[in-house]
């Protein structure tokens, strides 16, 4: 899309809304100070609908990309995204560890009593995780009974890359996933590095900030 076009889609964000002004704050602070391996961004027209990615730890491909404006980061992406051989939604190394590697796309759709209320968040990515159902909504205790109006998008992305790394099967959201996990690792992460390899067809995709959203 063309930087013109970008503009004229963002004046919907311009609702002085106090769940609008919250996102716009939201999103300056993770451009200007992203996270380590967590990007995001609303979609053109929609302030309260998100597309982030949670990228794989350090040694993989995607390790590092930075940006300082929005146009040059969507160009980044989308290159990325175009060039993957291993499908739309993983990147992964088979000799690390079941995440090493891997892109995983996410969507976030918030109300106007964000703030207060936390948003929706799914991953468009198939996932095989403990803590994530199978219509990709995470089971995770930020996003329900510990919900505080502190957090931000960067904390929401930051605490499901923790999630990632580190699952709670007393928590399952996926049985079999928990059981797997708590009973043979051995196996839960050869699952996992097949999910990633073979789950997705080579094709190309679309940018991070044109994905269709789940809802």
């Amino acid at each position: 899309m063309a930087k013109g076009g970008r503009r004229r889609g963002r004046e919907g964000w311009r609702m002085s809304t106090p769940a609008r002004k919250r996102l716009m704050r939201d999103f300056k602070r993770l451009m200007q100070d992203p996270p380590a391996g967590i990007s995001g961004a609303p979609q053109d027209n929609n302030i309260l609908l998100w597309n982030a990615v949670i990228f794989g730890p350090d040694d993989t491909p995607w390790d590092g990309v930075t940006s300082e404006d929005v146009d040059s980061r969507e160009e980044a992406f989308d290159e990325r995204f175009q060039a993957s051989d291993a499908g739309p939604s993983c990147w992964h190394k088979p000799d690390d560890t079941p995440w090493d590697g891997g892109t995983f796309k996410l969507t976030l759709q918030f109300t106007e009593e964000y703030p207060n209320k936390p948003p929706t968040v799914r991953f468009v990515s198939r996932m095989f995780h403990p803590n994530i159902y199978a219509d990709g909504s995470i089971c995770l205790d930020i996003l329900q009974n510990q919900w505080s109006p502190i957090h931000d998008v960067a904390a929401i992305l930051t605490s499901i890359q923790s999630l990632l790394c580190d699952p709670n099967p007393n928590s399952p959201a996926n049985s079999e996933a928990a059981r797997m996990f708590s009973e043979n690792k051995r196996e839960y992460n050869r699952k996992r590095h097949k999910q990633c390899t073979n789950n997705y067809p080579k094709h190309r995709t679309s940018s991070l900030f044109s994905l269709a959203p789940l809802y």
